[in-house]
């Protein structure tokens, strides 16, 4: 054999030895990777080649599969009442993936949690049948807050703070995940730039300036504090409260209302801006942040589970922007879930019931793989007393002042109205809140809720937590107390 043939030969066995390195390497170290890749077709053609498991409310599923009329994809999502669950379900996407519900318990609904396979699914390496998903959702006050809120933007959630059970959250405008399914490009183009984003869960995932709903928090550190005694007890309020290191005061929507050194009781009755905006100074933003965080601010991880943007009580604030903190105002947001959580803790005595809106998810068969009813946790926010007294506060609230439109008869109701400026010096449409518990004279079986109305048809002189925010509560607090 001469030279070349042999240099030839050696440079060939080496490039089928690299050949097969690289292949071995790519079988067996990059396998997974590229088997997990979401641009790997096959996992969605996987995913979709059998019906997934269900989302329940109430007993019967709001989520099905159909099958596909052609492609490579057998089945397709299909839902119940789309418009109404969409905060709660989300989608589940042959293109764009899976939100909300769908997306947290995809491994369950599509068969490929490890506590669904059996024995038989081991050894011939198939996909174990799905498991199902059961809410905590009432079917009946999903649809009253739905109702309610209508045509306008916003958002409802409602809690049994016994329980700590989600039974209701709501958004709109809302969607039909049925249109994404398919992976419509036209019609997630039209959901995605629309300027109402009726995709955005309003409920938990957009944290707003929660006004005067917040002086909740600021009456309960006063009254954990000790800086007074009682929701009776007269403050050293001046009406209007001077802006310490400003020129600027604090002035009340109603003139005319009896805030000047009003007691708690009173300045929540009548929403006494100098009232809450010299408390929280006298407090300090420490002891005002400290109460915010028990109850839930500034948690970064308030899954329930589906994971819930941060409401966020700020810090490094000087006295002014103290004072305005404590209407709610300045750098404070809140998403509905949170506002519901403090009128939840109040309700149930001043513990909150770790919120939840899955109640168990089970195997194909209907036996329970976890059960979230059985394992909430339970932690204590402020004492007995205080939420004894902000109770009775919150119902002087509701029967003689700004809450008034919240009133049920048969009922006991407690309530806080907000209106939150909106825009550069107050320049948008305000946002209009309303935060309220409600406990039945005949059964005391109890509802906490929260409703945020951004934007409405009523004119800017109309917009307020009593006008547009109470009415929907009312009808969430109804529909649950039935």
């Amino acid at each position: 054999m001469n030279k070349t043939i042999r240099r030839a030969s050696v440079f060939t066995l080496l490039l089928v030895l690299v050949l097969l390195v690289r292949a071995t390497w790519v079988q067996f170290y990059e396998g997974r990777a590229l088997a997990d890749d979401q641009d790997n077709r096959r996992n969605t053609i996987k995913l979709y080649s059998e019906p997934l498991g269900n989302i329940v409310v109430a007993g019967e599923s709001v989520t099905g599969s159909a099958r596909t009329t052609g492609g490579d994809l057998r089945y397709k999502r299909t839902y119940e009442d789309g418009a109404l669950y969409a905060a709660v379900t989300g989608y589940s996407s042959q293109v764009y993936g899976a939100t909300q519900l769908e997306g947290v318990y995809q491994d369950l609904l599509d068969g490929t949690d490890t506590r669904l396979r059996t024995v038989m699914d081991t050894v011939t390496g198939g996909r174990a049948d799905p498991g199902d998903v059961i809410t905590t959702i009432d079917p009946d006050v999903q649809r009253a807050a739905y109702e309610a809120l209508g045509d306008k933007k916003g958002a409802a959630v409602a809690i049994d703070p016994a329980t700590g059970r989600v039974l209701a959250v709501v958004s709109t405008p809302s969607y039909d995940p049925s249109q994404l399914t398919t992976g419509d490009s036209d019609a997630w183009t039209r959901l995605t730039e629309d300027e109402d984003k009726p995709m955005t869960n309003r409920a938990l995932r957009q944290p707003l300036p929660p006004g005067s709903t917040f002086k909740l928090v600021v009456a309960a550190a006063a009254l954990e504090d000790g800086l007074y005694a009682s929701v009776d007890e007269r403050t050293d309020s001046p009406d209007p409260y001077p802006l310490p290191l400003s020129s600027d005061e604090l002035t009340n929507e109603n003139p005319d209302a009896p805030c000047e050194n009003a007691s708690i009781r009173v300045a929540l009755q009548y929403s006494c801006n100098n009232v809450f905006g010299k408390m929280a100074v006298d407090l300090g933003q420490d002891k005002v942040r400290e109460t915010a965080e028990r109850f839930g601010f500034n948690d970064a991880e308030q899954d329930i589970p589906v994971r819930a943007y941060q409401s966020v009580y700020p810090a490094d604030m000087d006295d002014a922007e103290t004072a305005l903190s404590g209407i709610g105002q300045f750098d404070v947001t809140a998403t509905p879930l949170q506002i519901a959580l403090v009128s939840a803790a109040i309700a149930n005595d001043g513990e909150l019931v770790q919120p939840h809106m899955v109640a168990r998810i089970t195997d194909h068969s209907g036996d329970v793989l976890e059960d979230y009813d059985g394992s909430a946790a339970t932690r204590r926010i402020v004492s007995s007393s205080t939420a004894e007294q902000l109770r009775s506060a919150m119902q002087t609230v509701v029967e003689e002042g700004t809450g008034s439109n919240a009133q049920i008869a048969g009922a006991t109701v407690g309530g806080k109205t907000g209106t939150a400026q909106h825009g550069e010096n107050n320049s948008e449409t305000p946002y209009a809140w309303f935060t309220s518990y409600a406990t039945s004279d005949a059964t005391d079986r109890q509802v906490a809720v929260a409703v945020v109305v951004e934007q409405s048809d009523a004119a800017r002189s109309e917009v307020s937590g009593n006008g547009l925010a109470a009415p929907v509560a009312r009808a969430v607090m109804e529909a649950a107390l039935r």
